[in-house]
């Protein structure tokens, strides 16, 4: 169960209109101070650095693929369809959020053509991994990828746990938890903050735009700045 019960729309909207970096500034705009951790560490791969964020409730499991399953096949056709139904539910807006247990030495490539088609069929919005993800050129555009790696291999790739707690390079993620991920990273938006969340990034925008507005202007000094950043300093967090 979610620990998100109410949701607003608008507030759906427009996380999936501002990127990760301004959702994080956002959160600690709430909390009135720096040191929020809950994201990803490191570099990451998107499928489609040009694709609207990735915003759901997370819908976890993690995978292996290094070597191979030493569980009967049978177990393994069964678990993976338990996986999917788990993916199937939940409560809407839903996005994979996958650990592969092989990092960081991952090969198995779950994410390519056909795993993102039966995802986004299922309803998903996206998918967090620090595993791998291939086939580039075949991946629906609609429904973006962010990984660890790009590969060519689908190794002995087998769902190994279904809805337990994931690490993405070093993002904690709980099942049900709120993520707002694109091409900078991934993060988790706390539940007791949501209701606040709106105002923060309207904040965020505003205060940015103390600076963006001069520094954008073709008659912009030294001088502007002073002023600007004064401003600036004094509204930001």
């Amino acid at each position: 169960m979610s620990d998100y019960p109410f949701l607003p729309d608008s507030l759906m909207a427009l996380l999936r209109q501002v990127d990760t970096p301004t959702v994080c500034n956002a959160i600690e705009v709430v909390y009135g101070k720096r040191g929020f951790d809950r994201f990803t560490r490191g570099t990451m791969q998107h499928s489609n650095p040009a694709a609207r964020p990735i915003v759901g409730l997370a819908r976890t499991a993690k995978i292996a693929g290094l070597e191979p399953p030493k569980e009967s096949a049978t177990i393994i056709r069964a678990r993976r369809m338990d996986y999917f139904r788990s993916m199937a539910a939940g409560l809407s807006p839903t996005a994979a959020v996958i650990e592969d247990l092989d990092y960081p030495n991952c090969i198995a490539g779950w994410w390519g053509e056909v795993q993102v088609a039966v995802h986004r069929g299922l309803g998903l919005a996206g998918a967090l991994t620090n595993g791998v993800m291939r086939d580039l050129d075949a991946l629906d555009d609609e429904f973006p990828v962010l990984a660890g790696s790009i590969g060519v291999s689908h190794g002995f790739v087998h769902v190994v746990e279904i809805g337990t707690p994931v690490d993405i390079l070093g993002l904690r993620v709980v099942q049900g938890e709120l993520i707002h991920a694109d091409r900078h990273g991934a993060l988790v938006i706390p539940s007791e903050i949501t209701l606040q969340l709106e105002q923060a990034i309207a904040s965020v925008v505003a205060s940015e735009e103390t600076i963006l507005g001069p520094a954008r202007a073709a008659d912009f000094t030294i001088e502007k700045l002073e002023h600007a950043w004064s401003e600036f300093e004094q509204r930001r967090t």
